[in-house]
């Protein structure tokens, strides 16, 4: 809805009053402003629990054999001490009311709820703890002249607690605040919460969290840190002595807490920034985390410490009681004896630290108030034995004590990640031409860039131990040879020393060795930058390093924001598609055993306990036989060399590029040019099988072609560039007999099921626009299926709020076939607005996205705000919560401010070395053919084959 030519906000969204000038041109951004459009949500809001995905009887039985397969495979995973790719039997904390995390990408992700508590910890390869550590809050404290007093925790109500914390523990406190007059704002990285008027009426509380994300930002943006600006403002009559309080547990949720010998100590003061260090040990063999909390003292605001307190166990301490009422009582903790509050906990007991900011405020006076938060986790270790150092430690060091230095580095220039920060956001937020929900939800969808279990190394080779070599044979040489030089005899003489070199030296050689069959793809670097590699999850219950099938359609937020993520993230893959690992896994589809990954083939994923080195860890399917990957990585490849105009890449990944091409020939059955599915879940929609030609795989596999010809143009592989075009033509016109008259069918099987109206069937013309390339179908065609699409998939269900259903049949009715078919997944719901967008639908296109907003960030939608899940069916029971295909709302954004990109204009080739070089292509797919599995198919499928090739001959 539109007033005055400005798009109505729907709810959930809040417009709000505009700053008097640009933020951008002035010296600094004021933390109190909110911005002109933000994501709402009222603290006095119950939060509530997520209803997750049912099956029905028919589903069930469909998959009763892969759901006992599934079970022994869990059952032996955790025998081993380890979480299983997929446990649809572990219980999630699953609760509406998420926020916006904090941290930048890749160092730990800290969850932080719309009330403020801090939750969803994941400091730690593939591990998750959901529950808030209560003790972690900020709270106020206010006096007044004539004995006003004021005090509680900034959360509303008082949660449920363990027995006993109400003595001398945190239930002690003051939780008085309703959230009544309280609003959280969220622009993801940052957000804003308003206390109007509580708990003192006469004063106006706004707390402003700011994370470093920052767009073509690979220093800052790397960093464990967020920051809290308070900005305080009293509009009474009266001065009024305030102080802010921040208290932080000794814990990174789960077990550990309790387990002892955690440690707090005071930092150094420095340039104002007082601080607390907390050293945790942590448990189950996992790194060491230390925690910052600081503040920054000024003229008018005065900073002290509580280093120590006691939050559970001995109530002999000073506890967290203690603590309470002094700053109750005196406004700070300087009466305190630091001797007397300060030491290393107990097993049994957890503690925690606090800090308090204190500030006299006139009538209608404003001040501002910082503290931050910094963690330091420099070692990331897998249970292979590696461990690899994450990016934030090049500029600040492997030393947990580098939390220190983060915290302090935050709270003097968080002002400059604001001005970037907004640099970036105001021009879409002030373009007129976008409905009010689709800024807010396209900047909020990239919380997953933190919370998606993101890991960013530093770039260098993995710290080995001997559980990541126990399989290989060495010995240390340790002879000490001749030498004339004292001071040599000397250092030889250190033992340790002398063993830790040798030792050192053989791990380096294995490595090398070991990284010659991997997908560490900094080998092909030629002279860039080494900006590190880059790992995130499928989901946060799909425990998958970089899916790609999924990452297909999240990329686009890296390309566009993070481009040099993003060819990291394909250098790695094109690695990967040159690596051959016999090893057998067993599937979880049929039980039988398939080749962990064949040379040619581009894998699902990069693995999960090891990975780079055992990519795979998806065993549902054999996905060496799956048909939307390869195409999927030639399609990248060539939209993020013409959107990066990086023809270093473009040449160091084209080998890659050609054998993943020339590894699909081997589909094409009937040698018509086209691939067939084969009657399997054979691409990203794993439960529902294709057979024969497809809409969805034919299409990614013609714009492939197209693709693979007019990249072999950029690297100037001329013969090739024939080659596949020719290919392209003639597959393009057996993709066009799937064309029924208003839509393309799903696929050519003949079955009722190839009737079915596929939301996703435009994939690859989706992806040829967005790369520049030329249309795989007739505009006039691509505009009957997108309108089919958005009359059935989109409007018939729920009247559009919901968004796409992924099948439905030519009567209007879901396509109940599959679980997944009558499922609608929000990152192909944006993807297939984006192709709407693309092919002029614009107004289609977003009323398509928008159902994705009612249903998961509208007050009156299913709570999936910042946690969007891979799906929600037609029960409204979700699928995979902290999912990573809806980063692809970022195409919506390619397509309506499509970036400049950087092709070479297109020559006449001379086709003198074709049937050459057609014959040598031939001859490297047939080295990569596989072994036939006609065990695979099924009856019907193999009399189908042979009917087929019988009338096409």
């Amino acid at each position: 809805m539109e007033k005055n030519g400005v798009h109505e906000p729907p709810t959930g969204v809040s417009r709000n009053s505009s700053p008097l000038q640009s933020n951008v041109d002035s010296e600094k951004v004021d933390p109190g402003q909110i911005p002109e459009l933000t994501w709402e949500h009222k603290l006095s809001t119950v939060t509530y629990d997520l209803p997750s995905f049912g099956l029905t009887w028919r589903e069930g039985r469909q998959m009763a054999g892969l759901g006992f397969r599934l079970l022994r495979h869990i059952i032996e995973e955790t025998s081993k001490g380890r979480v299983a790719i997929i446990d649809p039997m572990k219980k999630r904390t699953a609760k509406s009311g998420q926020g916006v995390p904090l941290g930048g990408i890749g160092a730990g992700s800290i969850g932080r709820s719309c009330k403020g508590e801090f939750q969803r910890w994941q400091l730690y390869p593939g591990a998750c703890e959901d529950k808030p550590v209560m003790a972690n809050q900020f709270s106020a404290f206010i006096s007044r002249e004539g004995g006003r007093k004021y005090s509680t925790v900034l959360h509303p109500g008082k949660p449920d607690l363990p027995k006993g914390t109400n003595i001398s523990g945190i239930g002690s406190w003051d939780w008085n605040l309703s959230g009544q007059k309280s609003t959280y704002h969220a622009l993801y990285p940052r957000a804003w919460t308003v206390y109007d008027g509580e708990p003192d009426p006469d004063l106006k509380i706004v707390c402003r969290q700011i994370s470093p994300i920052i767009p073509h930002n690979y220093q800052e943006s790397s960093y464990p840190a967020a920051v809290f600006t308070f900005t305080v403002t009293n509009s009474g009559n009266t001065a009024a002595d305030v102080t802010l309080l921040f208290t932080w547990a000794n814990s990174v949720g789960g077990k550990s807490e309790l387990t002892g010998y955690h440690s707090n100590s005071s930092m150094i003061e420095k340039d104002g920034v007082h601080g607390i260090l907390l050293h945790h040990r942590t448990a189950d063999g996992q790194p060491p985390v230390t925690f910052a909390i600081v503040a920054q003292e000024k003229e008018d605001v005065h900073i002290s410490e509580c280093p120590y307190f006691v939050m559970s166990g001995s109530s002999d301490e000073f506890t967290a009681k203690d603590m309470w009422t002094s700053v109750k009582e005196h406004g700070s903790f300087d009466h305190l004896d630091p001797v007397k509050t300060s030491a290393s906990s107990r097993p049994g007991t957890s503690i925690g630290a606090a800090i308090a900011a204190s500030v006299k405020l006139a009538p209608q006076a404003t001040r501002n108030v910082s503290f931050s938060l910094a963690w330091a986790s420099p070692e990331v270790k897998f249970c292979s034995g590696k461990t690899y150092h994450r990016r934030y430690t090049k500029f600040y060091g492997t030393d947990v004590d580098a939390a220190a230095s983060l915290a302090h580095d935050a709270i003097l220039e968080h002002g400059t990640w604001e001005m970037k920060i907004e640099e970036w956001q105001n021009p879409i937020l002030q373009d007129k031409r976008f409905p009010a929900w689709y800024p807010v939800t396209l900047f909020n969808e990239l919380y997953y860039l933190n919370a998606g279990g993101t890991i960013w190394t530093d770039g260098l080779p993995p710290i080995q131990s001997l559980t990541a070599i126990g399989g290989k044979k060495f010995s240390l040489d340790m002879s000490n040879g001749e030498t004339d030089d004292d001071n040599e005899m000397i250092s030889r003489n250190n033992t340790a020393t002398d063993i830790l070199h040798q030792m050192a030296s053989v791990l380096e050689r294995m490595h090398a060795s070991l990284a010659s069959n991997s997908a560490i793809g900094i080998t092909l670097l030629q002279g860039e930058e080494n900006i590190g590699q880059f790992l995130y999850l499928e989901g946060i219950e799909y425990y998958m390093w970089n899916t790609y099938d999924v990452h297909f359609y999240a990329s686009f937020s890296l390309i566009m924001l993070f481009p040099k993520l993003q060819l990291s993230i394909q250098r790695d893959f094109a690695a990967a598609v040159m690596m051959h690992d016999p090893e057998k896994l067993k599937l979880l589809h049929d039980g039988k055993f398939a080749a962990r990954k064949v040379l040619g083939a581009v894998p699902h994923d990069l693995g999960l306990y090891d990975p780079w080195f055992k990519v795979n860890a998806y065993t549902l399917h054999n996905t060496d036989r799956w048909k939307d990957l390869n195409p999927k990585f030639v399609l990248q490849v060539y939209r993020d060399v013409v959107a990066t105009g990086d023809k270093s890449f473009a040449r160091a990944v084209w080998p890659s590029v050609y054998m993943a091409m020339a590894y699909m020939e081997q589909f094409d059955k009937d040698k018509d040019g086209m691939i067939e599915n084969e009657d399997f879940p054979d691409q990203t929609y794993d439960v529902w099988s294709m057979a024969g030609v497809s809409a969805y795989c034919g299409g990614l596999w013609v714009a492939a072609l197209q693709a693979a010809s007019a990249l072999a143009h950029e690297v100037g592989d001329k013969a090739s560039e024939e080659l596949f075009w020719n290919k392209y033509e003639k597959a393009k016109s057996v993709y066009d007999n799937l064309w029924n008259g208003s839509y393309f069918n799903y696929d050519d099987a003949g079955t009722k099921v190839s009737t079915s109206i596929h939301a996703d069937q435009l994939a690859g013309q989706w992806y040829a626009k967005a790369c520049g390339l030329s249309p795989i179908v007739d505009k006039d065609k691509s505009q009957s299926a997108l309108e089919k699409i958005y009359s059935f998939n989109v409007m018939k269900f729920k009247d559009g709020k919901r968004g796409a259903m992924n099948g439905m049949w030519p009567d209007g009715t879901l396509d109940m076939t599959s679980m997944q078919s009558r499922e609608i997944w929000p990152g192909v719901t944006y993807a297939l607005a984006a192709t709407m967008i693309q092919e002029g639908l614009v107004e289609e296109g977003f009323k398509t996205a928008e159902g994705v907003y009612h249903a998961a960030w509208s007050p009156e939608g299913l709570g999936y705000a910042f946690q969007t899940p891979e799906s929600w069916n037609n029960d409204d029971g979700y699928r995979s919560l902290c999912y990573m295909r809806p980063l692809a709302i970022w195409s919506i954004q390619w397509a309506l401010s499509t970036p400049k990109l950087h092709k070479e204009p297109q020559t006449d080739v001379t086709q003198d070395s074709f049937p050459k070089n057609q014959f040598s292509y031939a001859r490297v797919a047939k080295l990569l053919q596989l072994p036939e599995d006609e065990s695979s198919k099924s009856y019907l499928r193999v009399l189908y084959e042979i009917v087929r090739n019988r009338f096409s001959s």
